[in-house]
């Protein structure tokens, strides 16, 4: 039967059911509160539909990077605490206090913008030498947020690496965190919200759990720690259809600059679509899909809009291809497209474009 179940080219379906599994394995092995991460709407899965589903599987935070990624989790109807990150003395700090949200504070001159009530959680660099605060800074921070209208109810910091069992950088972490929280409290703070791991830590440094933990990856079925697997299931499928069949004699090049030539006769498939929805170009060589359960190589190098595949005698007009999947029937998966383009899951995953159309769940099968 020709056409998919969306009239869009490309469809991405969101299996919510893993997604909930994965709350509650990160529960289950941190065994403390979770915040499930949402930002880049919710890694490519839709953050207002995924934030629900968190929040019904047991999480009782969300964590994001911006504050219109804050507001637009308020818009739909969402009350549960939210933690945006990416704060500084220019953004909207009234709006973030008037939709209860916790922001992150990170240096004197953020702190010096708030001269009103707003939740802060406090965050100190442990290594990572990207955001929060130098330990050199850290108590003139916590002693200028002890008289600041703001109320300090959490320190937090970001593992650098947890990605290996057994890693000492995360004991160093874990130690400098751990001296950062005394010193709060010698400053007069009494942050509630203690937190340090990711995905990560989370599954495999319970050391690092505290009173939270924040989980992105692992939330969307990434498995983040070299040599070990936790059970995690990915939540994405990604679709699209045979648009066009075509038969070509052999010396047929394929695609800009003929990327590839037919070595002899062959069945091409065009599928509409490109890097322009966030297929990774350099799937150009080596990628491939999976059409019927089979899967097929892509031929020439992809284009913004279309990519082309060679198939056999099974494949018909308006089959579905299956771009990316969980693996389960032998489709590609997030962490393969990684592996051939050189980059991990999170790129693939947040890199897929608008044009792809959203559906929010599907049976499993």
């Amino acid at each position: 039967m020709i056409g998919t179940r969306s009239r869009a080219l490309a469809t991405r379906v969101v299996d919510h059911a893993a997604i909930a599994h994965n709350a509650r394995r990160i529960l289950d092995g941190s065994g403390t509160e979770l915040m499930a991460v949402v930002k880049a709407n919710a890694f490519g899965h839709g953050a207002v539909a995924v934030s629900r589903t968190a929040l019904a599987a047991g999480a009782t935070w969300l964590g994001v990077a911006t504050i219109d990624e804050a507001l637009e989790l308020r818009a739909a109807g969402i009350e549960a605490p939210i933690f945006a990150w990416l704060v500084d003395p220019w953004v909207d700090l009234r709006a973030a206090a008037a939709a209860g949200i916790t922001v992150s504070v990170a240096n004197l001159d953020t702190l010096a913008a708030i001269d009103f009530p707003i939740d802060v959680h406090l965050e100190l660099d442990t290594g990572m030498s990207r955001g929060g605060c130098s330990p050199l800074e850290w108590g003139a921070l916590c002693a200028a947020a002890a008289v600041s209208p703001a109320r300090i109810t959490g320190v937090w910091s970001h593992l650098a690496d947890a990605s290996l069992l057994g890693d000492r950088n995360v004991d160093g972490a874990l130690s400098a965190f751990r001296d950062g929280v005394v010193a709060a409290h010698a400053a007069g703070l009494d942050p509630r919200w203690v937190h340090l791991a990711n995905s990560a830590g989370a599954l495999a440094h319970p050391a690092t759990a505290l009173t939270m933990v924040r989980s992105g990856a692992a939330l969307y079925g990434i498995e983040t720690v070299t040599g070990a697997e936790f059970g995690l299931e990915p939540a994405l499928r990604v679709t699209s259809r045979v648009s066009q069949l075509r038969q070509v004699p052999a010396g047929t090049g394929v695609g800009y600059l003929h990327a590839w030539v037919a070595p002899s006769a062959a069945t091409l498939a065009l599928v509409p679509v490109g890097y322009g929805d966030g297929l990774p170009r350099a799937l150009s060589t080596g990628g491939s899909v999976s059409i019927g359960g089979h899967r097929f190589p892509i031929r020439g190098a992809i284009s913004m809009d279309q990519l082309v595949v060679e198939v056999d005698a099974s494949v018909a007009l308006g089959d579905e291809v299956v771009l990316l999947g969980d693996g389960r029937h032998g489709e590609p998966t997030a962490a393969e497209w990684a592996a051939l383009t050189g980059t991990i899951p999170h790129e693939i995953l947040t890199g897929l474009g608008a044009r792809i159309g959203a559906v929010e769940s599907e049976a499993r099968s």
